[in-house]
């Protein structure tokens, strides 16, 4: 006797990105699979389904539907119910309900070319073949093409591509891979490439070559090229070509600032740098950041050749991999590294539109490649780094944005927080999403603050948030400030301040799912103390809603204030000031010697208070043993000086300076007295990379004996490490090994950068878990 086993029905609700990344047709294709009944849709919230048939088919689908979700999908939320059998045998996809995908809907990030894709690329029986703007579901534009929401094809900037039979046969096949990708095209119909001169008059290539051949013809021939890629447009030369690196730096005006280099796969990236399992698999991810790597020590063989101006002195190398059909075909043709770095000139947002990037990049690049797709929203490259086996984000942007991230807070109140000055983003945060923006830049000149307030709004419009709490730094100059003063008084939304170094620890907190109370460390170069002195090294208790001062180092004055941070010489004349009270300390010291003409003058500025603010930054700290040793007396981009001496300092010197701390709460760190140790060592004699090892070890000494000491007075053992400093890895390391060895919990950055980029998202969870009411300091 058989027996049938009665079917059942399930509404399924999913959450998440899963609208605009093939999420319909791959249900319709899993429930066709298991010989299942039903329907899939889209609706204001996500993916709603209703599945019937056998119980053990419907029990394996929602297994799958999780284990095999679609690439650019992110679920977050799976829902179920049990509900009356129709009797569908047949598997359907339904139409969207009224108004169509909502403002309440996810957009994906822009996304490398999958490997379907590349396969066509190469293929010359495709008709795709060597197509430059080929894509489907599983990748290609996404963020930086979208106009506004619902998002459909008519709300990006492919609106005015009508698609050509083929390629509209396969946007309305459930069963193809380009079902409802809205960007997709195709020689006959979609975007064209084009290579021309700044004021448009095309450049002609090698006899019966398209412009991808010319372009790599010019870049062989060691001129700069521009090229418009997914959020912008970046400059290219040959990485090989002393006299093509040079002559970039020179027009873009970027002195020593390492350069990113894009290489075509793996193997051509080991060739080059040490890379680990983690790293290849960041290098390769559909999020394509700029990897930071070791450079591999020049052999016998040495690695190919890569220009020393492309990253001058720098231990490491920013290396990504191709993420457009662009970048794959102009790098097959090239068939060497080439240079890839942001189209702009220096201080400057990265140029996005093309009669901008024609004017503004005319003095710098010989020629541009283009095309006629517009970009809507600037979005540089992210960086990401290795941290003790994990992926640590410095810069979060392309292939990142516009992902929610996961809070430990629900937002009662939507909440705009406007950031730093500094590596600046935004944050927006409604419902349990905080929406962090992508990379800015400086707001120090018009067109970035443009930026800024451009990405502000289209964020608001694209995710439907109306801020009723506008967060922002303390510091009363800063641009962002201003601008959230501004938003609030036109909206009636509440002003909250946070302070810059609360902000950090609570970044920290937030990337880590967790609400505190910690030990928070915040070192970084500057930030606004509410007692009128510039912070910077900082140690906090903490949770998500207050803090107090709990230990910082010991002030010193800022000689000629922001003259001392793009100086660092002056921040070692006030620390050598202060840690030879009675004097100018050894005879002899060359950073004297080289800034004789201005020293005293500094000093007396230094001694007397005069236009020489208080501050306790670890930045500074770290300048002025720069310019103790000769790295750098003067700096061309922020973090120069205490980049190049951890590029100094020998790792395996064991060495350790110690700083006394004295007083109640706060308690005060003498950090002059790693000063006063790294001057007597050098008139010692003793060697600049060791004195910068005993340096950097004996910051992580004050640092791990600080932290021992308000665990006794507190009894908290978690400590958060946020700031710019922590960039540092020979300090980050160091400080996280000591910290575990005294048995601490430790929290890093992951998800967000350390520094002043994930100010925002701190601001943002503050202002959540603040009562409702006047803002606290």
């Amino acid at each position: 006797m058989t027996t049938t086993t009665a079917a059942i029905r399930t509404a399924v609700r999913v959450e998440g990105i899963v609208q605009g990344v093939g999420f319909r047709p791959f249900v319709y294709g899993l429930a066709t699979r298991l010989g299942l009944g039903g329907l899939v849709g889209n609706d204001a919230d996500g993916v709603f389904a209703e599945i019937e048939g056998d119980p053990a088919a419907v029990a394996r689908f929602l297994v799958l539907l999780e284990r095999e979700s679609p690439p650019l999908a992110r679920i977050d939320k799976v829902t179920t119910r049990d509900v009356a059998p129709a009797g569908s045998v047949a598997f359907a996809i339904a139409a969207s309900p009224a108004g169509g995908r909502s403002r309440r809907a996810l957009v994906s990030a822009d996304t490398a070319t999958c490997a379907d894709c590349l396969a066509e690329l190469a293929d010359p029986g495709d008709r795709r073949y060597g197509y430059p703007f080929i894509n489907c579901t599983n990748c290609g534009p996404r963020f930086t093409i979208v106009t506004d929401v619902p998002y459909d094809r008519a709300a990006t900037t492919m609106a005015g591509f009508e698609m050509c039979p083929s390629c509209a046969a396969e946007y309305h096949d459930p069963a193809d891979r380009r079902f409802h990708a809205q960007p997709t095209c195709c020689r006959a119909c979609g975007p064209r490439l084009r290579l021309e001169t700044s004021d448009g008059t095309p450049v002609p290539g090698p006899a019966g070559s398209g412009p991808i051949a010319a372009a790599a013809a010019l870049l062989r021939a060691g001129q700069v090229l521009a090229v418009k890629g997914l959020g912008g447009y970046h400059l290219a030369a040959d990485a090989g070509s002393a006299p093509a690196a040079a002559a970039l730096r020179q027009r873009k005006h970027r002195e020593d600032k390492p350069f990113a280099v894009m290489v075509a796969d793996i193997a051509a990236a080991r060739r080059l740098c040490e890379v680990s399992g983690t790293a290849a698999d960041l290098l390769a991810s559909a999020r394509r950041p700029i990897v930071l790597l070791p450079r591999r020590a020049a052999g016998a063989d040495g690695p190919p050749a890569v220009a020393p101006a492309v990253a001058p002195g720098n231990r490491q190398l920013g290396v990504m991999l191709p993420y457009t059909p662009l970048h794959h075909l102009l790098l097959r043709e090239l068939a060497a590294p080439m240079i890839l770095t942001s189209g702009n000139v220096s201080d400057e947002p990265i140029a996005f539109a093309d009669a901008d990037a024609r004017q503004r990049l005319a003095g710098i690049a010989d020629a541009v490649l283009g095309h006629d797709r517009a970009i809507h929203i600037r979005t540089d490259d992210s960086v990401v780094r290795v941290f003790r086996g994990g992926a640590a984000v410095l810069r979060r942007s392309r292939g990142y944005v516009p992902e929610p991230l996961p809070v430990p807070v629900t937002f009662a109140r939507p909440v705009l927080a406007c950031g730093a000055e500094l590596k600046s983003t935004f944050c927006l945060g409604a419902r349990g999403h905080a929406f962090l923006s992508h990379h800015i830049g400086d707001l120090e000149n018009a067109e970035t603050l443009r930026s800024f307030t451009e990405g502000v709004e289209h964020f608001r419009r694209l995710f439907d948030i109306e801020p009723q709490v506008i967060a922002h730094d303390l510091h009363p100059d800063y641009l962002s400030t201003a601008h959230a003063a501004r938003l609030a008084a036109l909206s009636g939304a509440e002003l909250a301040g946070v302070q810059h170094h609360h902000a950090h620890i609570a970044s920290c907190l937030a990337d880590n799912g967790e609400t505190g109370p910690v030990i928070g460390v915040a070192f970084d170069g500057t930030g606004y103390g509410p007692d009128g002195t510039i912070w910077g090294g900082e140690f906090l208790i903490a949770d998500l809603a207050g803090y107090r001062r709990a230990a910082h180092l010991e002030p010193v004055p800022m000689p000629g204030g922001a003259a001392a941070i793009r100086q660092p010489w002056r921040m070692a004349a006030s620390y050598l000031a202060a840690a030879y009270p009675a004097g100018s300390g050894p005879a002899g010291l060359t950073v004297r010697a080289r800034n004789e003409r201005a020293w005293g003058t500094i000093a007396a500025m230094a001694e007397r208070g005069i236009n020489a603010p208080l501050t306790s930054s670890a930045g500074r700290l770290f300048d002025a043993v720069a310019a103790l040793l000769g790295v750098r007396d003067a700096i061309s981009y922020e973090g120069q000086a205490a980049i190049e001496l951890e590029q100094l300092a020998d790792p395996a010197e064991p060495g350790c300076y110690r700083a006394a701390a004295g007083g109640g709460e706060p308690l005060r760190i003498a950090a002059a007295d790693l000063v006063r140790a790294a001057a007597d060592d050098l008139s010692a004699g003793v060697s600049a990379p060791v004195i910068a090892a005993r340096f950097h070890n004996g910051v992580a000494a004050l640092i791990e004996e600080t932290c021992v000491t308000l665990r006794d007075r507190c009894g908290l053992d978690t400590v958060a490490l946020s700031g710019g400093v922590f960039q540092n890895l020979l300090l980050a390391d160091r400080v996280v090994r000591a910290l575990a060895r005294r048995g601490f919990r430790v929290l890093t950055h992951r998800r967000v950068p350390c520094n002043d980029g994930g100010i925002s998202l701190g601001q943002a969870v503050i202002a959540a878990s603040r009562a409702p009411g006047p803002a606290a300091g």
